[in-house]
């Protein structure tokens, strides 16, 4: 039998079309939180999502015949997954609607995730980049940015501070969870990364849910259904997926799609208003999302 030959790198267009469907999974999320909240306490909503995602993740571990744990190797990054992912960013991103933040206006910010998730995957993961790249991503941030500041007063409100902090808490998971995804199907990171969270999520929530008002209306219900099964776990597996073969930086661009979907869906679910300089961002970001998938730059051996 002859040796087997090279393995053959897959294209990088792969990965930003795994990368597009996990976005396509997360731009519902806000609108699914405003949902959720007409029934539930928001620290319910955040908390309980990944109490939900995690038993369904630990039965998916099991039935796959998979370790139900992380090795202890790779424990620490994992709760650093734990932290940004399933703590940090739907509790900051739901206290910040619960703040008087808009959907729409949020997912126009979320705008801003790619950026940072980038600096992120040179910070940790290694990747460089090319000017194009940057030039392109530094356009969509300042668009963006832009667009926050002539808010106004709402712009800079308590909300739009929860919503930076849920961004960053985002792209520290996701940057992580990446770098693992290079050597760990995505499925498994997002399931280790909600298992190691189930000793804290579990007992805050059978708290949350006994001490504060539920309304098991069926909107709420089918908003928060939609949190923990697919925001919190089905919309990470073609995500990592994504970032490991597409690169973090690269195939993390396609996040700037989300606004786009996001005011969708709030146009259609929630009634919001389009204003004309909402859908114009939102537009221009579309451009510079397409600038960045034409950049190539160095990516650290083992991302494809």
């Amino acid at each position: 039998m002859s040796a087997p030959g090279p393995a053959v790198p897959r294209p990088a267009w792969q990965g930003t079309a795994l990368a597009g469907l996990g976005v396509a999974c997360f731009s519902g999320t806000l609108p699914a939180t405003a949902f959720a909240m007409r029934g539930l306490d928001p620290y319910l909503v955040a908390v309980g999502r990944g109490t939900v995602a995690g038993i369904v993740a630990a039965v998916c571990l099991v039935a796959a015949g998979a370790r139900p744990f992380p090795p202890r190797s790779e424990l620490g990054s994992y709760i650093v997954i734990a932290l940004g992912i399933v703590f940090g960013f739907p509790l900051l991103s739901t206290l910040a609607l619960h703040a008087g933040a808009a959907v729409s206006h949020a997912a126009v910010v979320v705008g801003l995730l790619p950026a940072a998730t980038a600096v992120c995957a040179v910070l940790r993961a290694g990747e460089r980049p090319r000017a194009l790249f940057w030039v392109a991503g530094a356009g969509g941030t300042a668009t963006v940015t832009a667009f926050t500041l002539s808010r106004g007063a709402e712009g800079l409100a308590g909300a739009d501070l929860l919503l930076a902090g849920a961004l960053v808490c985002a792209a520290v998971g996701y940057t992580e969870g990446g770098r693992l995804a290079r050597r760990t199907p995505g499925w498994q990171v997002i399931s280790y990364a909600l298992v190691v969270a189930l000793p804290v999520a579990v007992p805050v929530t059978i708290v949350l849910a006994a001490t504060t008002p539920v309304r098991p209306a069926g909107d709420a219900m089918a908003g928060f259904a939609y949190l923990a099964l697919v925001s919190a776990f089905v919309g990470f597996i073609p995500w990592y997926a994504g970032l490991a073969r597409g690169g973090i930086a690269r195939a993390g661009q396609t996040q700037l799609l989300q606004p786009l979907l996001g005011l969708l869906w709030a146009w259609l679910f929630l009634g919001e208003e389009l204003q004309p300089a909402t859908i114009a961002t939102a537009l221009a970001v579309l451009v510079c999302v397409a600038a960045t998938q034409r950049s190539r730059g160095q990516t650290p051996r083992g991302t494809e």
